[in-house]
């Protein structure tokens, strides 16, 4: 009975170790899937986080390169990222020199050269670091074994957060000087945009662009909405989302926020028809329940607002 025993004691040993490893092996091939659809590399001595599905080498996908905000970093708003990412982009966030996330050298009791209440002083020079980071990035990426195969320059567009969204803004031509050609659209997310106001600018706008804001984000969304603002000195194409009950923060992830949903619907609408070329989704002319106020003036009509 003994020996019985024993055996039946090593064969469950043997089954809850075998269990065991299973249960191991299953979640490190799932941890490298997760750091295989997100990477951070060196490029453009930046480091630059890439979000890509697994796919051969030799397919090109349509590029997204996303600025975050001031003191943010690459991974901010990673929750977006995933979803372009799962929509087929091929997506890049360089650390900017003032992140302070994810590696990033700033601190958080660092200031701008030019306080952000004085647009008034901002000018082409502002930031113009955060545009020489595209651009190098965009370089670098036309030569870089790794990526330059898989990048469908034909369909690009910028993303940004805040401060990112001034730089995106800037390089879709609200700044001359840092104008960019081939960009299909501008996903401007709370975009700090009282400069371009002050110096008129935005009419230099050559891509398709689409603002988004909250009815919390005290600070900003008010400069896009207002009569005169941003979204009416845009040329069009364009869109403007409001989201109820969301502040400046909820584009990235910080904390979560009910509006995700709705802010991933409408960015891959917008993204898919104007970077992809895909038909437009119905979306992009209808307000959700969550949207506090939504207008768009393009080749699918205006809302009038």
């Amino acid at each position: 009975m003994d020996t019985i025993l024993a055996h039946v004691n090593q064969f469950r040993a043997e089954n809850l170790t075998r269990f065991l490893l299973v249960i191991i092996v299953g979640w490190l091939l799932g941890l490298a899937t997760a750091q295989a659809a997100e990477q951070t590399v060196r490029l453009a001595d930046m480091d630059v986080t890439v979000w890509s599905q697994d796919r051969d080498q030799s397919v090109k996908q349509p590029v997204i390169i996303f600025s975050h905000g001031f003191h943010g970093c690459a991974t901010q708003s990673r929750f977006l990222m995933e979803a372009f990412e799962s929509a087929g982009y091929l997506v890049f966030a360089p650390n900017h020199r003032d992140a302070t996330c994810h590696g990033g050298k700033a601190r958080w009791i660092d200031r701008p050269d030019v306080p952000f209440l004085k647009p008034q002083d901002w000018d082409e020079t502002s930031f113009r670091d955060r545009g020489h980071d595209i651009r190098r990035l965009i370089e670098t990426l036309h030569q870089d074994d790794r990526f330059r195969a898989r990048v469908d320059w034909a369909h690009f567009g910028l993303a940004g957060h805040s401060l990112g969204g001034y730089t995106v803004l800037g390089l879709g031509g609200a700044w001359p000087s840092w104008k960019l050609s081939g960009v299909k659209a501008v996903l401007a997310l709370s975009p700090y945009a009282q400069p371009f106001l002050v110096h008129d600018t935005l009419a230099g706008l050559s891509a398709t662009v689409m603002y988004q804001g909250g009815t919390w984000d005290y600070g900003v969304t008010p400069v896009i909405r207002k009569s005169g603002g941003a979204y009416d000195r845009s040329p069009e194409p364009k869109y403007y989302v409001e989201f109820n009950r969301i502040g400046h923060f909820a584009w990235a992830d910080f904390g979560r926020s009910a509006a995700r949903k709705d802010i991933i619907a409408y960015s891959l609408a917008f993204m898919n028809h104007y970077v992809k070329g895909e038909p437009a989704d119905p979306l992009l002319t209808q307000a959700l329940r969550g949207v506090a106020v939504f207008r768009y003036d393009s080749e699918l009509g205006n809302n009038g607002r």
